[in-house]
């Protein structure tokens, strides 16, 4: 996994495959962006793949942000590939970006 952006800023475009061996990296990186206390902005458009261990995480990143009034969005274009393996991991309406994540995340 890589990323781009800035945690501070609490934009994160992450890149290559988001799976089990990175999960400890992708934890750290969404518990500092959520510590911040700005909005969180996830980006996958340019992830490879993604399992049901990354998509459980970023799941419970947003439930933590929604706890400590934090707000989390996953934004942008899904690859239909990354859409397909969130909706097989019973996940189908969370990482679902609306027309209003084109912008600042809103809780």
């Amino acid at each position: 996994m890589m990323y781009e952006g800035s945690v501070s800023e609490g934009i994160l475009q992450l890149k290559g495959d988001l799976d089990i061996r990175c999960s400890a990296e992708l934890k750290g990186l969404l518990i500092e962006a959520i510590a911040q206390g700005k909005a969180v902005r996830i980006e996958l458009a340019q992830v490879a793949e993604i399992d049901v261990t990354a998509v459980q995480l970023l799941w419970a990143a947003k439930r933590y942000a929604e706890k400590t009034s934090v707000a989390f969005a996953v934004a942008g274009d899904l690859p239909d590939k990354i859409r397909g393996a969130v909706g097989a991991a019973g996940f189908e309406n969370f990482l679902v970006p609306t027309a209003a994540d084109a912008g600042q995340p809103s809780q």
